[in-house]
């Protein structure tokens, strides 16, 4: 605020000083008073004054700033008259500098004017600074996805080129046409002005058609390229990232911020660069009308800069948090709609309504937030606008009254002005636009550089495996559970090929988190567990995957087929296996009376099927692989006491390595080994007879069960 207010009190000197001077050259009825060289002494004299001057009242920081614009006000209008007759045709040379006095004015306003933009935007104090060069990394960053597509690029950018050079001189041509009109030679250069007009207006449209439809073109297949990537390295993260962010989240990640990230960047700079190069051409062409004009319309530049500058600021954030509440309520609304039987369970339609309704209206009061920035700017740059017009047909009415200027030529002019503020604003929107996408792409680059957190998968694949698993002294926490209560805690244990292994104990005993181990969904803190005398991750993950299979009490399905999810993640897909082991375990019937049989839709996640049929389908999926190693966690929980021992059955009939997770002792009890398992340790181990004979944990948990069982009864 210092630095304005000494800015203005050093304009307001410097006016005093030129009005001093302007009365004493009328006082003395001296008009040039040294002409040209009159004016570069008074303006260097002047220039010394303000120096002195400020270095006197000012120190630090503000005296570097206000040295900077006393040399602005003091040599611009010494240059400007250099300028001016310069360029003038020798024979309308002035010979002297012009009394206009309202050059006084414009030259404090230019003055500040470039100050600030020096200042604010030029400047290496305020330019080099780490979020500029963050920024630009990030959008080279981004141009690197572009590399595929370098020769549809150069097409786009040659046919821009030439579609923007034909856009140019289709102004020029109209003057050209409106003066030939207004004349009384009219035939033959008439004819050549019209030809001319129709064969670049032609050109512009051939080549802007070809140029916007290849790089839609490119867009399209950058999005693709980018969706699959990031798809990609998401599926390859571990479980924690899902927990930390939640699918709906994701999903719009994955959708509308690469969508928005790819338009921004590669329709930006499609806009950026025609505007760029039409406003260059557009100037050398206005200013061969009239330079005076040229110059008023170029103040407007740094005006509408700051304007645009001042936006960006504050609908940034904006943006940022519509994009957030946006992701919020598509995750809030397809978790209603994905739990909806919870939510008519419990009589909740009401309350997840009124969470909406929340959801909405914060949305909401941010776009109207959003929406009247957005009105005051455009009034205060239309305004803007109008001021310079305003100017622009005082200076066109001097101009035209001293012959320098035709009504053709300020025609093309106006027909040039008005592209012209257009261009700089879409350049200014551009860079706008894409400086509060920043945050979109730097989130969207954050997923595809993220590695996972789990060790990478081995090349082990033998063609015979036995099964034999041992953990190792396994310690296990998890990420989002305090480190100083490890859910498990120095567990070894092993389990047996061909044998069937069971895992009971009370809720939150470590039962699962020993599955979740042995299938890598997540990996310990210490110790390892070993497959036949190898560590998990030596192995190929399709390998070990296909041969550890596991069944969860909540299975599950995807929307389709039963087919398709009978068959998911096999590469080959015998229907007749599929119908083989379905025969096996008694669910081909009930599949075969349904009406379209492996075909039938199951609806959404399953939601046609009961939650006994889901854990049938889920043992079938699982069993199609033909694992060697078979986790049961309460996978029959569901299934009448047939369905049970069929399912037993075929898991024992091939050798297989089985391990049971069940609260039902009437399973564990035909298990050939049983571990107890609480506080994440283990406490008792041994066949079903001899953990009774010991009257310990076991015997006690049996024994609870079974007269809870007799009071049900009773």
């Amino acid at each position: 605020m210092a630095v304005i207010i000494w800015a203005l009190c050093i304009i307001l000197l410097d006016a005093l000083l030129c009005s001093a001077h302007w009365a004493w050259l009328v006082l003395w009825k001296c008009s040039s008073c040294g002409g040209l060289a009159g004016v570069w002494a008074f303006g260097l004299i002047k220039w010394l004054f303000l120096h002195v001057f400020i270095s006197a009242v000012t120190d630090g920081k503000q005296r570097a700033v206000l040295h900077r614009l006393a040399a602005l006000l003091c040599l611009i209008s010494p240059v400007f008259e250099t300028g001016r007759i310069l360029t003038a045709p020798p024979s309308e040379r002035p010979t002297e500098p012009s009394p206009d006095l309202s050059m006084l004015v414009m030259g404090a306003a230019s003055s500040l004017l470039a100050c600030l933009v020096w200042e604010k935007w030029i400047s290496p104090d305020g330019q080099k600074t780490k979020d500029n060069l963050d920024t630009k990394r990030l959008l080279m960053r981004v141009l690197t996805y572009f590399k595929p597509d370098t020769v549809y690029l150069i097409a786009a950018f040659g046919f821009l080129i030439m579609g923007v050079i034909c856009d140019t001189y289709i102004p020029l041509y109209q003057g050209k046409v409106i003066d030939m009109l207004s004349g009384q030679q009219l035939q033959r250069g008439f004819a050549y002005a019209v030809g001319h007009l129709v064969l670049i207006s032609s050109g512009s449209a051939l080549f802007s058609g070809m140029r916007g439809g290849i790089f839609m073109a490119t867009l399209a297949r950058l999005n693709k390229r980018l969706k699959h990537l990031l798809f990609h390295n998401l599926l390859k993260q571990e479980l924690h990232f899902f927990e930390e962010n939640n699918p709906g989240r994701l999903s719009s990640r994955l959708h509308s911020d690469v969508d928005r990230m790819g338009r921004t960047v590669a329709l930006n700079a499609n806009a950026t660069v025609r505007s760029t190069v039409k406003t260059f051409l557009m100037l050398r062409v206005m200013l061969g009308l009239s330079w005076e004009l040229t110059v008023l319309t170029c103040i407007e530049m740094p005006l509408l800069a700051m304007l645009q500058n001042k936006y960006i600021k504050l609908s940034k954030d904006l943006k940022d948090r519509t994009q957030e509440c946006l992701a919020q309520n598509k995750d809030l609304a397809s978790q209603t709609i994905s739990g909806i039987r919870t939510v008519r369970s419990f009589n909740a339609e009401k309350e997840e309504l009124r969470r909406y309704h929340v959801a909405l209206e914060e949305l909401c009061a941010i776009k109207r937030q959003s929406d009247l920035y957005s009105a005051v700017y455009l009034l205060i740059r239309r305004l803007v606008s109008l001021g310079i017009k305003i100017f622009m047909l005082i200076q066109a009415r001097s101009l035209i009254s001293a012959g320098q200027l035709s009504i053709g030529s300020l025609v093309s002019f106006f027909l040039y002005q008005k592209p012209m503020s257009v261009n700089l604003r879409e350049i200014m929107y551009c860079y706008g636009e894409t400086m509060s996408t920043v945050g979109v792409i730097s989130k969207v680059l954050s997923y595809l550089d993220r590695t996972p957190k789990s060790k990478e998968e081995g090349d082990l694949a033998p063609t015979t495996l036995d099964g034999r698993i041992a953990f190792q002294n396994i310690s296990f926490s998890y990420p989002s559970a305090p480190s100083d209560k490890p859910t498990l805690e120095s567990v070894s244990l092993e389990i047996r090929p061909g044998k069937i292994t069971a895992l009971v104990g009370p809720s939150g005993g470590g039962k699962s988190s020993c599955v979740s181990l042995l299938k890598r969904l997540y990996e310990p803190q210490e110790g390892q567990i070993l497959l036949d005398g190898e560590p998990l991750h030596h192995y190929q993950k399709k390998y070990f995957h296909q041969k550890v299979a596991l069944v969860s009490q909540n299975p599950v399905l995807f929307s389709g087929s039963l087919k398709y999810n009978l068959e998911y993640g096999l590469e080959e897909r015998p229907l007749e296996k599929v119908e083989e082991v379905a025969k096996r375990i008694n669910v081909h019937k009930f599949i075969s009376e349904m009406e379209n049989g492996y075909d039938s839709d199951i609806g959404e996640c399953g939601g046609k099927l009961s939650e006994g049929q889901k854990q049938s389908l889920a043992i079938v999926r699982a069993l199609v692989r033909d694992p060697q190693v078979v986790i049961l966690d309460e996978a029959t929980s569901k299934l009448d006491v047939d369905a049970e021992k069929a399912v037993l059955n075929e898991v024992l009939s091939r050798g297989r390595t089985v391990l049971i997770v069940a609260h039902q002792l009437n399973i564990v009890e035909k298990a050939d080994h049983i571990i107890f398992m609480e506080d994440g340790s283990i406490r008792e181990e041994g066949t079903h007879e001899e953990l009774m004979n010991k009257k310990g944990c076991y015997f006690r948990l049996k024994e609870e069960l079974f007269s809870e069982a007799a009071e049900e009864n009773l």
